[in-house]
């Protein structure tokens, strides 16, 4: 056996052990969170656990998939009327990040550039590549949106289980039954969006790709094949090592006072996340717990996960955080560049005004 091939096997025993307990236990989101978690603990205590790129590409190829079957073209049609809501959306989350940011800063004494990448709502590698640009320490950025992702996954469904919002807003996939022939053909077709993504160099290109190439399959009424159980719960599987072998011994020697900052921040963005989701579905009549979930900040592949295991607007909810990731992309670098220039002007007359003093 190669010997890079055995951690990996370790976090796969791992994970399938904690999967069937999390199961036997009624947790939600049993094939993510027990693989989270188990392999999280077990790497920060020293086991040698690791991910192998394919293998997180594969789990995000299955949730791309399988979130784009949902969208029916009576389905888009009630999307185009949300389209405003989403950019407000959007614009709550870039408001956030900042104001989050601004907390860090002052809570842990982090430098302002690397406060802003790691509250930024958006992926980790992403944003640890935008805040290396601009000079961010990009070991403090991967550990903040690791332990944002962590919290957020287990607080969001947890809560919604205690809640018992449990299919109060449920949305059919346009194909109910699992056809082989077609299966493969949506394999197929879906794997060159991906791979066409990422050629493009397109971020979350394992999820966009097939996402994208479902919605355009599903939306014009070619109902290939519904995806079957096992993959759904192998792709959540390989979802949740990949983000649990994130965590390594190191991690628990980052500053404490920047992770415990990181926390409360993480709360805080929470608590204003479930505010907003509640103007939102005030406004906008869609479901509260949709709402919530449709404003979280959490990823795409988490909190869609979420929407699809509960029940809750799981095309709505991955509207607004696809469209929130890429409209963060696009423009995180824009907006940091104008604060520094803002923050290097409102510095330099406050030095003319001493001077004339």
């Amino acid at each position: 056996m190669p010997s890079d091939f055995r951690p990996f096997l370790s976090a796969l025993l791992i994970s399938l052990t904690a999967a069937f307990l999390c199961e036997w236990l009624n947790t939600p989101l049993p094939w993510m969170i027990g693989p989270l978690f188990a392999t999280a603990s077990m790497r920060m205590a020293g086991m040698d656990l690791h991910a192998p790129v394919r293998v997180r590409e594969a789990g995000q190829w299955v949730i791309g998939a399988a979130l784009g079957l949902y969208f029916t073209p009576v389905v888009v049609k009630v999307l185009a009327s949300y389209a405003g809501f989403i950019l407000l959306g959007i614009g709550f989350a870039l408001a956030l990040g900042v104001l989050c940011a601004w907390l860090l800063h002052r809570l842990s004494g982090i430098d302002r550039t690397t406060a802003f990448f790691a509250m930024a709502v958006g992926g980790a590698s992403e944003m640890a590549t935008q805040g290396e640009r601009h000079g961010a320490a990009i070991d403090r950025v991967a550990a903040a949106h690791s332990l944002r992702i962590m919290m957020v996954v287990a607080i969001i469904p947890f809560g919604f289980k205690f809640w018992g919002v449990h299919g109060l807003d449920p949305y059919v996939p346009g194909a109910a039954d699992v056809h082989y022939p077609g299966l493969m053909a949506l394999v197929v077709l879906t794997s060159l969006g991906a791979l066409a993504l990422k050629y493009l160099n397109l971020p979350n290109a394992w999820v966009i790709g097939p996402l994208a190439v479902a919605i355009g399959l599903t939306a014009s009424g070619w109902n290939l094949s519904a995806l079957p159980e096992w993959m759904v719960h192998l792709g959540q599987l390989f979802i949740g090592i990949s983000l649990g072998t994130r965590f390594t011994p190191e991690f628990l020697h980052t500053a404490p006072r920047y992770l415990a900052s990181v926390a409360l921040c993480t709360l805080v963005a929470l608590l204003l996340a479930a505010g907003f989701g509640f103007g939102l579905s005030a406004m906008s009549g869609m479901h509260v717990a949709t709402a919530i979930l449709a404003t979280s900040p959490g990823g795409i592949a988490e909190m869609s996960l979420t929407a699809k295991n509960l029940e809750l607007g799981v095309p709505i909810v991955t509207a607004f955080h696809v469209m929130r990731m890429a409209a963060l992309v696009l423009t995180i670098g824009p907006i940091f560049r104008f604060a520094r220039l803002a923050r290097q002007r409102r510095a330099t007359r406050k030095s003319t005004s001493e001077k004339k003093e």
